[in-house]
């Protein structure tokens, strides 16, 4: 398939007859037909049906709705981008983040790096972890900043900062009357944690095999916020990385850290073989400085 058959496609798809499809097009109707018959005829498989007047898409079709939109959703992210550019609206400063990284500490740095910097203009995307390394790779954003591990040879990583997954629970909780909670204490214990697509549910699943025990997984997450907000509503222990219990106020939980350790790094993601800009360096110092205010970091000696 082509672009513009891509196009012919999904203008059907949103418009339901080949007639919207060749007004939204700005093209002829049997334009519109002459594509869509040499697209059928190329997959040798139909994907419209005319019932009623109105052309019905076929479960192929349906099946391939989702990644033409994803392609034409870049698209229009491309265009907006090149209005950006046009209009000098473009920040000097482009990041992209793992979601609970851009919505805690980083946020708090992009801040605090603006105040008295008026000219400057930073776009901070919040993603998955995989997708921040394909826009860095891709040369997208200029600076990513994930969880390991990190598989593309298209980037190059420098170590952040080093964290744990903690036992996010109510304050009033008995485990929570110790300054951390041992794994084996866990046992029995309801527990909330990520899907097994995450890469932090390898970490749990490991540490609570060499634990010995397999406590119930009550609900399984996508991102640590939701798992803290399961836990907030008494669905049980958040296994998860709690920063977003330090972003956000939860009066009633608290993070306790885990024994023996579960430990992660978060790293910074740049375009192999391309230099930080003036601006990206500085801001990287401007991050080390935020993670030792908020403790994260040791302090510079």
């Amino acid at each position: 398939m082509n672009l513009r058959q891509f196009e012919v496609f999904h203008a059907i798809m949103r418009t339901g007859s080949v007639t919207g499809a060749a007004r939204l097009l700005n093209v002829t109707q049997p334009s519109v037909s002459t594509v869509l018959k040499h697209l059928e005829a190329q997959l040798r498989f139909r994907l419209f049906n005319r019932i009623g007047g109105r052309l019905q898409p076929t479960p192929e079709a349906q099946a391939l709705l989702p990644d033409i939109d994803a392609v034409f959703s870049r698209l229009a992210a491309v265009e907006r981008l090149t209005q950006d550019l046009a209009g000098g609206r473009l920040g000097t400063l482009s990041i992209a983040a793992a979601f609970p990284i851009a919505n805690g500490y980083l946020a708090k740095a992009v801040a605090t790096f603006l105040s008295g910097r008026p000219g400057l203009r930073v776009a901070l995307q919040s993603l998955t972890s995989p997708q921040v390394v394909d826009r860095v790779a891709s040369r997208e954003v200029e600076l990513g900043v994930v969880h390991e591990p990190v598989g593309s040879t298209e980037v190059e990583t420098e170590l952040l900062v080093r964290s744990s997954i903690a036992a996010v629970l109510p304050a009033d909780h008995p485990l929570a009357r110790a300054p951390c909670v041992k794994l084996a204490a866990l046992a029995g214990q309801p527990i909330v944690t990520y899907l097994p697509q995450n890469i932090f549910r390898l970490y749990v699943d490991r540490a609570l095999a060499e634990a010995g025990i397999a406590p119930p997984i009550v609900a399984q997450v996508t991102v640590s916020l939701t798992g803290i907000m399961l836990a907030q509503h008494g669905a049980g222990i958040a296994l998860v990385e709690p920063l977003m219990l330090r972003s956000l106020a939860f009066p009633t939980l608290v993070a306790r850290p885990l024994d023996p350790p579960v430990e992660f790094a978060t790293v910074l993601v740049r375009p192999r073989g391309t230099p930080d800009s003036s601006t990206a360096a500085r801001f990287v110092q401007h991050v080390r400085a935020v993670l030792r205010e908020e403790g994260l970091l040791p302090p510079e000696h």
